[in-house]
């Protein structure tokens, strides 16, 4: 009686199939080291790393972001009526004033909520918009 539980000899078991992927190394400890990752820098740019430039731009990012903050402190100390006797209400409103010094009253309005929003707001967005668009092509050269 012909063995039926066995396979024709040519014929490979289904999970026994050629591999499409190449065979492991022999020996995977002691292989050659991975080739050095490439720069994002571009091949034009010599052996420059770009570490310092984005320090830099790190740097300006950061400063533009802390000025932005007192300033929009600032505001929202001003519209909840914080005491102005503190000394950290009276700290944030210094920085804020010295941050805005050079936009002080273009807004001339009534409202003295809607005249400090717009007066210490603006400075807000344009040390942002400098700041973040410097940080930005620093990060590119």
């Amino acid at each position: 009686m012909p063995n039926v539980g066995a396979h024709a000899p040519h014929a490979p078991y289904p999970g026994n199939a050629p591999s499409p992927y190449p065979p492991a190394p022999a020996d995977p400890y002691h292989t050659a080291p991975p080739p050095a990752p490439q720069s994002s820098r571009g091949s034009g740019q010599g052996n420059r790393s770009g570490v310092g430039a984005d320090r830099l731009a790190l740097i300006i990012h950061s400063l533009a972001d802390i000025a932005a903050g007192f300033l929009g402190l600032w505001i929202l100390l001003y519209l909840l009526e914080a005491n102005h006797a503190n000394v950290f209400v009276d700290f944030v409103h210094g920085m804020a004033d010295w941050l805005a010094g050079w936009s002080q009253d273009i807004f001339m309005m009534e409202t003295e909520g809607l005249r400090v929003f717009f007066n210490y707001a603006l400075p807000a967005l344009i040390y942002l918009a400098v700041g973040h668009g410097a940080a930005a092509w620093l990060r590119r050269l």
